[in-house]
């Protein structure tokens, strides 16, 4: 059974993603995936974010891919994407970037054009 993690905001997640997000683990989950996804198998009963970290940081590592919702405006996000790719020096994770037709490539250095990257390599 392959293990999914899911990269996504969950501090400011409205409820359209949400839904929209839950669809798509439904699916995964359907698949026969095994699915992490931050807002419902998080803990988020942490008031320094730490523990938080450390929950994400375990399931990123067991994980057998990374699906992400790119949205800049999500620290979390940001945090758990480094995390993923200072895995990626020691294992093998497909990368899945759930909303790519909204991340576009920019003409200059951008994180959104190293996950575009990270997406076309090789697992």
């Amino acid at each position: 059974m392959k293990k999914v993690f899911i990269i996504c905001p969950v501090r400011k997640l409205s409820e359209e993603l949400r839904r929209v997000l839950l669809d798509y683990v439904l699916k995964l989950r359907q698949e026969g995936a095994a699915v992490h996804w931050p807002p419902d198998d998080t803990n988020q009963d942490d008031p320094v974010g730490l523990n938080i970290c450390k929950q994400n940081r375990e399931a990123i590592y067991v994980a057998d891919e990374i699906h992400i919702w790119f949205d800049e405006s999500s620290p979390g996000s940001f945090f758990d994407i480094g995390m993923t790719f200072a895995f990626l020096r020691s294992s093998e994770k497909k990368i899945v970037l759930i909303n790519q037709d909204k991340v576009l490539p920019t003409p200059h250095k951008s994180f959104q054009n190293v996950l575009l990257e990270l997406v076309k390599a090789p697992s």
